[in-house]
């Protein structure tokens, strides 16, 4: 059996991953701060988690404990914020294993008046400095390795299903979420990170319409060494809209597992007074898995749970 993480032994083995982390994460604030963002406190304690089918979330007598600080966020920016980055814990239930832990660390940012590439680039930018910081030319997991100063591979989902199953991506959410995970995510971010965009709108609850193509959400995900380290949108602000989306995401949510979340209705106000803007979430303890050649995600938590 291994020994507990406060054994003097195995928090030996573990030192230099998370010193990793401190060294990333006083580079992660630095850079924000040279871009002229604010950090911001948002409240673990929500009336809602969320939009997401398949996340589960931690519920309390209070409340729930917020899966990601999206809608605060929002919030904010409809009172007036403009460039605002979160760094701190979510929970997300029944998620464990070598890249999952219940409690996490999140790096969400927002920029309003900004498209959503403008946050495409910035999330390559704190790939490449997580490296920096930590002195490594490159990020790794297991046997797959990725340069991340290597040109970003850019792919819309519809191309690569295209190329990874030979058929377009499943209309289902949950095959959709299936085929994801087992046939298109371990192929990406091999060598160079990848941008996979363009999601269907049925995988993109709070992503605004592309302009391009109304059938497809401003909604891409980063990935490097077939690991997902970011999720961005170009932020809907609809609220007429998001209301039935996120309508929609219960029904589906409450059709496979039972349960559905309450509608925070203060978020659809603020979105009455919230600007254009565009967003991003960051699992930032797979960052440092990453930049550190760690093992498992409980290799970069100081207390990781027993």
């Amino acid at each position: 059996m291994e020994a507990a993480w406060w054994h003097a032994a195995r928090h030996k083995d573990r030192a230099p991953f998370l010193r990793a982390r401190t060294a990333i994460l006083r580079a992660v604030r630095a850079w924000f701060e040279c871009q002229g963002f604010t950090e911001v406190d948002a409240g673990a304690l929500v009336s809602s988690p969320g939009a997401e089918i398949h996340t589960a979330a931690l519920q309390t007598s209070a409340g729930y404990l917020h899966t990601s600080p999206e809608f605060a966020m929002k919030k904010l920016l409809a009172a007036g914020e403009t460039k605002i980055f979160f760094l701190g814990k979510v929970y997300r239930a029944g998620e464990t294993g070598p890249l999952h832990a219940p409690e996490f660390t999140m790096l969400e940012w927002y920029r309003a008046n900004a498209g959503y590439e403008a946050i495409m680039d910035d999330s390559i930018a704190i790939a490449r400095l997580a490296a920096t910081a930590n002195d490594t030319p490159n990020l790794r997991w297991r046997d797959q390795s990725c340069d991340p100063f290597q040109r970003p591979q850019r792919l819309t989902v519809q191309a690569a299903f295209r190329a990874f199953t030979a058929a377009a991506p499943p209309t289902d959410p949950d095959n959709f979420a299936a085929s994801l995970v087992t046939q298109i995510e371990p192929r990406l971010g091999q060598d160079a990170l990848t941008l996979l965009h363009e999601y269907p709108l049925s995988e993109a609850a709070l992503a605004r319409h592309s302009p391009k193509d109304p059938s497809v959400a401003e909604r891409f995900e980063l990935y490097a060494c077939g690991v997902e380290l970011a999720n961005g949108f170009g932020e809907l602000t609809d609220a007429h809209e998001q209301r039935v989306r996120l309508q929609q995401a219960m029904d589906l949510k409450h059709q496979r597992y039972g349960e559905r979340w309450p509608i925070d209705e203060d978020f659809l106000a603020a979105l009455t007074l919230m600007p254009p803007a565009s967003g991003c979430a960051l699992g930032f303890d797979r960052l440092v898995m990453l930049a550190s050649g760690a093992r498992s995600i409980s290799d970069v938590l100081w207390t990781p749970q027993a």
